[in-house]
């Protein structure tokens, strides 16, 4: 099949995926600020060999909100990400970035036999001390304290600072001085999806448990940035301690946007995982 812009009614919203290849699903859910477009270097390596389904999660583009009324969550996400997977031909392949990859993992606690397998790619979001502890991890800092950096770039992005509050936000995220040296592109998708930035400072889900992650029965790929700051390479430590079924790639060269600076070898990664089952 080709490739094309696809529109998928699920709980109530039009969800927009970008779709291109034949064969078994895999699934891409981007982070925050992104949206179908983050994944562009992923598309043509992965649907030579599967149809891949890129979504824009509600909310982000190309729909322009603006920050108004409810139905950014994660609550909302992973329900629209269930409801895709249930019009889709399954078990599929999910993949998942950042925020994305937290998404995607709460998508496979609640119904893991929609997937086949389980990639995150420098998971982010909330998880509960106990997670740490059972790797033998310090934790990182609690959720409240991550959540001031979203609120001030947040505060900068009302105030007409866009560049400067979306400098803050990816700095803090991806390492110091990442926002100057991203592509217009990337700085263009951001922009378009600044105000996203009120759902996330809004939303604050249930830290995700050591127990239920440990009865998590599916394979899962964990795959880090080098270069990524914290959080990150701490929660992918954890992470492939807690999960019963778990490997790790580490992308040399690279930072938390692992799989656009370094996209061979990230497409590499993820296929000589999935190809397995």
């Amino acid at each position: 099949m080709g490739s094309g812009i696809e529109r998928y009614r699920v709980n109530g919203y039009e969800l927009v995926c970008l779709v291109r290849g034949s064969g078994v699903p895999v699934v891409l859910v981007h982070g925050s600020l992104c949206d179908y477009r983050y994944w562009q270097s992923q598309l043509v390596a992965l649907s030579a060999a599967y149809r891949v389904f890129v979504p824009s999660l509600r909310h982000y583009y190309p729909e322009q909100w603006n920050g108004e009324g409810g139905g950014f969550s994660t609550r909302q996400h992973v329900d629209d990400l269930l409801a895709l997977l249930d019009l889709l031909p399954g078990p599929v392949h999910l993949v998942g970035h950042s925020r994305g990859g937290n998404l995607c993992l709460r998508v496979a606690l609640a119904a893991p036999e929609k997937l086949r397998t389980l990639t995150l790619a420098d998971p982010g979001g909330d998880f509960s001390a106990d997670v740490f502890r059972a790797a033998a991890i310090d934790p990182p800092v609690s959720p409240v304290e991550r959540n001031r950096f979203r609120e001030q770039a947040l505060s900068m992005i009302r105030q007409g600072c866009i560049g400067e509050g979306l400098e803050l936000f990816v700095d803090t995220v991806s390492g110091a001085g990442v926002w100057k040296r991203s592509s217009r592109q990337f700085r263009e998708m951001a922009s378009d999806n600044a105000m996203t930035l009120v759902g996330q400072v809004a939303d604050h889900p249930a830290p995700l448990q050591e127990a239920s992650l440990a009865n998590l029965h599916l394979p899962v790929l964990l795959i880090g940035g080098a270069a990524s700051p914290e959080p990150f390479p701490r929660i992918v430590r954890a992470l492939q301690s807690v999960l019963v079924d778990a490997r790790t790639s580490i992308i040399a060269g690279a930072s938390h946007g692992m799989n656009v600076v370094r996209p061979a070898s990230f497409n590499r990664a993820v296929l000589e995982f999935v190809d397995q089952y």
